[in-house]
């Protein structure tokens, strides 16, 4: 009885005076209003300081990287293959699925540039060149690339990246703009800035090192031959350095021979159970007779 006094007594002060103590003329439908009052107010004051220190809510990640991509379709469009986009999407959502961000709207493409490479955004967008796709050689290759990238966004690399870059405030107003949709255009437009920047210079190299794990558990779950990662880092390190195809890759990533050294030594025999996942190599053919 004492605890149910004063939950009443609690809302009483919430709502002021048309809730008394003495009346006790609380029905159970109005202490749950009172009480989602309470979680509401709770919920904004955290979003509040959130947007203080600089933290994004998910749409507003999203929202964040759909420019960035937007500015990477710029500069390279998608490649006119439906058959071949679909295909992407479909190996790229099932293996974001397996990650802690399945809820994502996952987003995969292939831009039509010669360079070997691959590039995520966050909120879900993961584009691969045409260059890169027509190295590989079967599906859990791809799955291993876009595994990378994928866990680029799952772990905020690039966010993460970007907010040391740019002051805190900007991002608290950034995201109390996007909030109201008033005046974004300035921070917007600084934000792609800075994003091209950002995937001209790379992420730090302990990003990429811990993409490179995270992507072989999330190949192994998908039910990927883990060790295909390698075997695409194993074609890249056999390219002579200086082709014009790797001159963005090798500025934005560790050495290709350390990536295959460091991950050859975490993994050390760990994935071995799952080495005769799938690889779909004559369904990958298939699809990429076509591009």
């Amino acid at each position: 009885m004492r605890i149910l006094s004063r939950i009443i007594l609690l809302v009483s002060l919430v709502l002021g005076p048309a809730v008394t103590t003495t009346s006790f003329a609380l029905s159970l439908d109005e202490l749950k209003q009172a009480t989602e009052k309470l979680k509401q107010k709770a919920s904004q004051g955290q979003q509040a300081i959130e947007k203080a220190r600089g933290k994004l809510s998910t749409e507003d990640e999203i929202e964040v990287g759909g420019n960035l991509i937007a500015g990477l379709l710029g500069a390279a469009p998608l490649v006119d293959d439906a058959g071949l986009q679909q295909y992407v999407n479909d190996v790229g959502f099932w293996v974001a699925s397996q990650s802690r961000r399945s809820d994502l709207p996952w987003s995969f493409g292939v831009i039509d540039s010669e360079g070997v490479n691959a590039f995520a955004a966050p909120g879900g967008y993961v584009v691969i060149t045409l260059g890169l796709y027509k190295l590989l050689e079967n599906e859990a290759q791809l799955a291993g690339v876009l595994a990378h990238e994928i866990a680029h966004v799952v772990r905020k690399h690039h966010l993460k990246a970007l907010q040391k870059t740019m002051k805190r405030e900007f991002w608290a107003d950034l995201g109390v703009k996007a909030a109201g949709r008033e005046n974004k255009a300035d921070e917007l437009g600084k934000l792609i800035n800075s994003g091209v920047q950002l995937y001209a210079s790379g992420l730090d190299r302990k990003y990429e090192y811990d993409a490179d794990l995270r992507a072989v558990v999330l190949a192994a779950r998908a039910g990927y031959d883990p060790y295909a990662l390698l075997d695409v880092l194993t074609t890249i390190d056999s390219i002579n350095p200086d082709a014009s195809e790797l001159t963005v890759f090798m500025n934005t990533h560790p050495p290709t021979a350390q990536r295959l050294d460091r991950l050859g030594r975490k993994m050390d025999g760990r994935l071995d159970d799952y080495a005769s996942g799938r690889h779909n190599a004559a369904r990958f053919r298939r699809v990429g007779n076509n591009p």
